[in-house]
């Protein structure tokens, strides 16, 4: 089973630089979006064999996150079971027989750390709904997480040190999740690989540079982590200032 995750930026946007054409090459079973910056009805983005599920900001322009899938889901749930965190479309769950798949968007602290302590509410609120749901059954976690967990997982750790996604606060906050009973997949197949990276600022040439943050992850359930056959980040793929991250799973 192949899964794709990717934050484009614009989906409207993403659509007019090649998305399309990766999403068809992908040939995924579940290809999931983050920041889509749209509201229902302003894209007609279908392909067949596939079912869309969309969660669309009440803002407009903003956030959004949405899953394309070959398999029909048991149910599907939108946000994470509290109003606060449920008015910029930031969470979609699909449930399976035997796993659910979310997909999440996480809010940026923005510079100077103005919006950490609604970040870290939703960290510790993610985290409750996630182990609620790792209770029933398994979990792959997917998206646009927003942090760079350890000093590898970004060019320029010391620059950076209490940067948006790179503070002591968010950093800790993933460290909680994994120690619930997650795994970080692109991890698990690469403890100690440097310089992969899955977002990179559009000044400074920092693409060019590969100066980038791994910000985009799996997270799967621990009981699935022998189940994992591959992960990849396919940083050659253009038409966002995120290239997409992929996950193979035996399910």
């Amino acid at each position: 089973m192949k899964l794709i995750s990717w934050n484009v930026n614009g989906i409207r946007a993403a659509v007019k630089k090649g998305f399309e054409d990766f999403f068809t090459e992908s040939d995924a079973d579940f290809f999931c979006l983050q920041e889509t910056k749209l509201q229902e009805g302003q894209i007609d983005l279908k392909f067949p064999g596939y079912q869309s599920y969309w969660n669309y900001a009440d803002r407009k322009g903003y956030s959004g996150t949405a899953i394309f899938t070959k398999h029909t889901p048991l149910s599907v749930r939108y946000g994470i079971d509290q109003d606060e965190h449920n008015h910029e479309g930031r969470a979609i769950t699909l449930e399976y027989n035997d796993f659910y798949l979310v997909t999440v968007y996480t809010p940026n602290s923005k510079q100077e750390l103005a919006r950490l302590e609604y970040r870290i509410k939703w960290e510790h609120d993610l985290t409750d709904y996630l182990v609620a749901l790792n209770e029933q059954k398994p979990v792959i976690l997917c998206g646009d997480l927003n942090v760079a967990h350890t000093e590898i997982d970004l060019k320029n750790p010391k620059n950076n040190r209490n940067n948006p996604g790179f503070s002591d606060d968010e950093r800790h906050c993933f460290s909680y999740l994994l120690d619930q009973g997650f795994t970080d997949s692109f991890r698990y197949f690469n403890p100690d690989l440097t310089g992969a990276y899955s977002w990179w600022s559009y000044r400074f040439n920092a693409r060019a540079n590969n100066a980038g943050w791994r910000i985009d992850y799996f997270v799967v359930s621990d009981k699935l982590k022998d189940k994992m056959t591959s992960t990849a980040i396919h940083k050659d793929v253009m038409g966002s200032d995120h290239c997409p991250v992929a996950l193979e799973i035996d399910l």
